[in-house]
């Protein structure tokens, strides 16, 4: 069991030094991604492919999806590599550091802005007004979470209405209230004039530019992001991470 550990010491730790090295794409590496590419179907694009620290297996990035291969390119291994003693999730790990966003970076002007307390601490969320788990956030997480500023982009991709709601709700006099009134008791806001312009369009194309594939996705301030519903809980144990 000792030697196991070590040699689980030893693979976290080139796990790291790998992950530090990516981007520097070696002659071995060119060649494998030559290969695996025209085996992937048409209109497949491998952005990368590097070499990993187990078992002669290559990492094969598409977008922020990521599999495996063999130095031939000719097994995939799909699925997550994972520490058999600790269950640390290596490819989980992978994938979100693949899918971070440079916070300062985010358009927030295209975002509703709410501050809660001293809104020392900052996310971002994707909601769509008709989601259910959207709703449960603002029932629950954020009601009883303080010190927090929200920025809020409505991004409308779950029915066909929910560009108009969100639209009413961008046009209001008060947007906050008007998104509150409709997350948390389900009060539709009135219709936006029609002069009102929303910025649904900017807000769609940023949503698939970030690889945001559903509602809500929660982005904090280290760039890191959390797709689903989160307790009021969970939500304070990773402000306390971010420290």
């Amino acid at each position: 069991m000792k030697k196991t550990s070590v040699v689980l010491t030893t693979l976290a730790a080139l796990m790291g030094l790998w992950a530090s090295a990516a981007g520097a794409e070696t002659l071995q590496e060119a060649a494998v991604k030559k290969l695996i590419e025209p085996r992937l179907g048409d209109n497949v694009k491998v952005d990368e492919v590097t070499k990993t620290p187990y078992s002669g297996l290559f990492e094969v990035r598409v977008g922020n999806d990521i599999f495996y291969t063999d130095a031939a390119a000719k097994y995939v291994f799909v699925g997550r590599i994972m520490d058999a003693q600790t269950s640390r999730d290596f490819t989980r790990e992978r994938v979100d550091e693949l899918s971070k966003v440079k916070f300062s970076d985010l358009p927030l002007e295209l975002a509703m802005k709410k501050v809660k307390g001293n809104g020392k601490r900052v996310i971002a969320v994707f909601e769509d007004p008709n989601c259910g788990y959207c709703k449960r956030f603002h029932k629950t997480t954020l009601q009883e979470i303080d010190n927090v500023t929200v920025y809020t982009f409505l991004y409308n991709i779950l029915a066909d209405d929910s560009a108009v709601k969100a639209r009413n709700v961008w046009c209001s006099a008060d947007r906050n209230k008007a998104w509150t009134d409709l997350m948390v008791d389900g009060k539709a806001a009135a219709a936006a004039p029609a002069a009102c312009q929303a910025p649904n369009d900017k807000v769609l194309a940023l949503g698939q530019k970030l690889n945001v594939t559903g509602t809500p996705t929660i982005i904090f301030a280290d760039g890191s992001r959390t797709p689903g519903w989160i307790d009021a809980k969970a939500m304070e144990a990773k402000f306390s991470s971010l420290k």
